[in-house]
């Protein structure tokens, strides 16, 4: 152990004294200069006063630090790890990874994307004892090249002791495993010990063309030991104290992800997310997690990390999840967002898998979304062939509705007006609601996929038509100056695919407006009919591309299928059907019985509140 008892300079710079002990060694200094050497010149009181103070401050880093003061001041150095998919440095100064390169996703700025680099970036690993602290990114490293794939970071401590971090690089994948490594701790490291903290901080540098979405899909996410996965808003500043033990903390970006998978598990943790300023054009968020794991002074490996630094790509993910360790279901494919349970369900096992065949026969993303709206369609053409038939019904009864209503007119006769419409219904063999049934049917399946475009990192880059790329905005018009409410809500540019979308769309209004029978209501909600599709611009003109033109395809092909069906069905062969069904006895549905049965219930309540109210006026 080293101390510092005294050490003094002389007002007139020519004598220095100085006492230290290192364990029982005493050593004395005392450098007085004698008459004969008076003639030689000394550096100033102050330049010697530094250079004092400095040898006080190493002599304190000795005291505080023991074996692990000499590894306080060096030189750092980089150590190249890579395979086909990625390359890490990793830096001598805190025994880290410095810097991780994804040589297959190409950065907007030119180059490849970079997940962390050293001035955004950093974790370490903190030993506290009762009266002293060991932080791993103090420290400069010893960095020993193993093998082609492995570096083992070190400190040799003397007297036996030694600590380090060993990084492993699988080959064709995005793990790096990382193994706490030691030896004699317990000459260092009190038994009492029996935690270590982990920190870790990032500055989430941008990686897309559009922020608004790379922020809202950027957050931290984390996995509870056999539980679920929980996330941090993506929206605003959060912060969150988790006291239960933890799998796996990562922090996500919309496309990528850098993320700390424990071994065993981590015993709590402290989250943090801000928002940075909107107007910044290279940072998104501030992250930071600190967290602790168990540790022994006299394991040889105390904790373990598998660490992921990769795209957020889901069927990779899925094999990791599986494989990475055996026995947990690490659930990583959770980095990608596709929805709450329905949403997600319908994407995990009907979207993602048919894209994934077309992708093996198709290499344009283009023509894979067209033929997976295709399919979509197709799975419910059946229904949709169904609603059309009962909206042609619906129009070809137009007439006696309209007489029914002439009729029976007034609030005092609503009940039999519509009592006498659902018996028309019935004999035609109409149902109102059929024409319903499609689009119920296909709500989670536009839902779906408007989780799944925004999260799909196969569009990224990925080009088609005009569009340069499929997962961002095709803007063919873009204006730079910050316009009020303008470019928060619709954003600096006019998205085509979008403005397409929106055409189809009121197209497809009209048609149907058209076709449906003729209501007192509707001429009062007729605009706001024509009004969704103009708010549908507004709310889509940010987004992928992909989803705009997915969602163009799926309103052309229900145009085209709704004009096939007007040439093929003849509309007097089912007027003359619905006239035959219409003389036939027809048993009525448990459901349409039940319904006249409560009409007529609620006809007889009414005629009797109207008695009673008579009375009264008598």
């Amino acid at each position: 152990m080293f101390t510092t008892t005294d050490m003094s300079l002389s007002s007139d710079g020519r004598n220095i004294q100085g006492y230290v002990k290192v364990d029982t060694t005493q050593i004395n200094i005392n450098y007085l200069l004698t008459p004969e050497l008076s003639s030689v010149q000394l550096p100033p009181a102050p330049v010697m006063n530094k250079a004092i103070a400095a040898v006080k401050s190493k002599l304190r880093d000795l005291s505080q630090y023991r074996g692990f003061a000499r590894y306080l001041h060096g030189s750092d150095t980089k150590v190249k790890l890579e395979n086909e998919l990625v390359s890490i440095d990793l830096s001598s100064k805190g025994g880290a990874i410095a810097r991780a390169e994804l040589k297959k996703y190409d950065s907007y700025r030119g180059g490849n994307v970079v997940v962390c680099t050293p001035d955004n970036d950093s974790y370490s690993f903190i030993l506290n004892s009762s009266d002293r602290e060991f932080d791993t990114r103090d420290f400069y490293f010893n960095p020993v090249q193993e093998s082609d794939s492995t570096v083992l970071m070190s400190l040799d401590l003397g007297g036996g002791a030694s600590f380090g971090l060993r990084y492993t690089l699988v080959p064709d994948s995005y793990i790096v495993k990382l193994d706490v490594v030691q030896k004699g701790m317990e000459s260092v490291i009190p038994s009492s010990v029996v935690t270590m903290d982990f920190l870790w901080h990032q500055k989430m540098t941008r990686q897309e063309k559009g922020r608004m979405f790379e922020e809202r899909n950027s957050a931290i996410y984390y996995k509870y030991a056999g539980g679920d996965v929980e996330n941090l808003s993506e929206a605003k500043n959060d912060d969150e104290e988790v006291n239960e033990r933890i799998k796996w903390i990562g922090f996500k970006n919309q496309f990528f992800s850098m993320a700390f998978i424990a071994k065993n598990h981590f015993n709590r943790a402290d989250l943090k997310s801000q928002v940075l300023d909107k107007l910044d054009p290279d940072y998104l968020k501030e992250m930071d997690a600190v967290a602790t794991v168990d540790y022994s002074a006299s394991e040889s490996n105390p904790a373990s990390f598998d660490i992921f630094v990769g795209p957020n790509l889901y069927p990779m993910l899925s094999s990791l999840s599986d494989n990475l360790q055996p026995g947990d279901d690490l659930e990583l494919t959770r980095l990608v967002p596709l929805g709450w349970t329905l949403f997600r369900w319908i994407n995990t096992w009907i979207i993602i898998p048919v894209f994934e065949i077309l992708g093996k026969w198709f290499t344009n993303y283009g023509i894979i979304i067209l033929l997976l709206t295709i399919f979509i369609k197709l799975i419910i053409f059946p229904f949709t062939y169904k609603s059309y038939m009962s909206q042609a019904k619906m129009r070809l009864l137009n007439p006696e509705i309209q007489a029914i209503n002439e009729k029976y007119p007034g609030q005092e006769n609503a009940m039999t007006r519509q009592q006498k419409t659902m018996e028309l219904y019935s004999r035609a063999g109409a149902n109102p609601m059929a024409g319903c049934l499609p689009m119920l049917l296909q709500m989670p399946v536009l839902i779906a996929m408007f989780t799944f475009f925004p999260s799909c990192i196969e569009l990224r880059g990925e080009s088609f038509l005009w569009a340069k790329d499929l997962s961002a905005p095709d803007a063919i018009i873009s204006w730079t100056g910050h316009i009020p409410l303008v470019t928060e809500y619709f954003g600096n540019h006019l998205s085509l695919f979008c403005l397409l979308m929106t055409v189809t769309n009121i197209i497809y209004t009209k048609i149907t407006m058209a076709s449906q029978a003729s209501s007192n209501a509707m001429p009062g909600m007729k605009w706001m009919m024509y009004l969704m599709p103009l708010m549908f611009l507004v709310f889509f003109n940010n987004y992928a591309a992909g989803l705009s033109y997915y969602y163009f395809l799926s309103l052309l092909i229900t145009i085209i299928q709704t004009y096939v069906f007007r040439h093929v069905v003849s509309e007097e062969k089912m007027r003359a059907k619905m006239a035959e069904a219409a003389k036939k006895p027809r048993k009525k549905s448990g459901f349409m019985a039940r319904l006249e049965e409560a009409q007529r219930q609620q006809q007889a309540a009414l005629r009797e509140q109207q008695k009673r109210q008579k009375g009264n006026r008598r």
